[in-house]
């Protein structure tokens, strides 16, 4: 008998990749999460993961039962909403891509939430891929995350921005109008973990001969660039990342940007609270680029 728990255990190994950081997401131990996921495999009769010592990927079965579960995980969703009492407080349920600074998602959020009395925002925070999988699995309504021309759910374009070389305003190299690549051969580097710019980043030094010395790897942005601010190294950030004593590099041939925007998920949800995401989006498309530090509105 397949129970519900472990539908849960499957899906937050499919979206982290890891059972160790499954476990973290649902709150359980490596243990209990690896016999859950063991009893769901005997339940099917079949292998759902193939397992390495760095990463754990589906297996075929796994592959097709990923939408299954999602799809009894949402459907149950819903049969709690339509039970819920007419009392219960009016809800969004929204992801948040990880690397988008706090001070926006805070003055977006705090203003919105004082216009509405009563709204419950839910958040969700977690990388492009695992905000894309709650988006499909009807588990997030709406998502602040970075717009991609494949995608087809509804798109709202809020701005756009560039990502730097940021280096601590005191660095020789700061006062340089324009920098090679060479110039940061010998300047360590501290590296985003979440960056979703990590593999082009590391491509670019690599085409240009250039390997520094990773000191710190974090997936915090905000310390990472504290740290850049201290003196430590140099890193790669969005340009809404408003840090004093950081100077943004103009690095020849580091071109990059990304698009940020609302996406919504195409799962059903009821008149009430599709009303009220409506609303939200609007207020988000009007306010978010006025919030924003030095993007560019869509």
């Amino acid at each position: 008998m397949i129970e519900l728990y472990q539908l849960r255990y499957f899906l937050a190994v499919v979206e982290t990749g890891s059972f160790t950081k499954a476990a973290e997401r649902v709150y359980v131990t490596q243990p209990t999460l690896s016999a859950g996921i063991q009893k769901l495999e005997i339940a099917l009769k079949c292998k759902l993961f193939d397992r390495s010592s760095k990463r754990v990927f589906l297996t075929e079965n796994g592959s097709r039962f990923v939408e299954r579960a999602k799809s009894v995980l949402h459907q149950l969703s819903l049969a709690e909403a339509e039970l819920q009492s007419v009392d219960a407080p009016r809800l969004i349920r929204l992801g948040v891509l990880m690397t988008i600074p706090s001070h926006i998602i805070r003055q977006l959020l705090q203003t919105f939430q004082r216009e509405e009395a009563g709204l419950v925002i839910e958040l969700f925070e977690g990388t492009e891929q695992e905000i894309q999988n709650r988006l499909e699995g009807g588990r997030v309504d709406s998502a602040l995350t970075i717009i991609r021309t494949h995608r087809t759910e509804k798109i709202i374009p809020l701005y756009q921005e560039k990502y730097h070389i940021v280096l601590a305003s005191h660095h020789p190299l700061s006062q340089k109008k324009n920098v090679h690549p060479a110039d940061l051969a010998e300047v360590p580097i501290i590296v985003r973990s979440r960056c979703e710019l990590l593999s082009e980043t590391s491509r670019f030094f690599t085409d240009h001969n250039v390997r520094p010395r990773m000191v710190y790897r974090t997936a915090h942005d905000e310390r990472a660039a504290e740290m850049v601010a201290a003196g430590i190294g140099f890193a790669t950030l969005p340009d809404h990342y408003n840090i004093p004593d950081i100077t943004r590099l103009n690095v020849q041939g580091y071109d990059f940007e990304r698009k940020i925007g609302l996406l919504s998920s195409d799962h059903p949800v009821s008149s009430d609270r599709q009303a009220l995401l409506e609303k939200f989006h609007e207020f988000a498309r009007t306010s978010l680029p006025t919030m924003a530090y030095e993007g560019t509105a869509l």
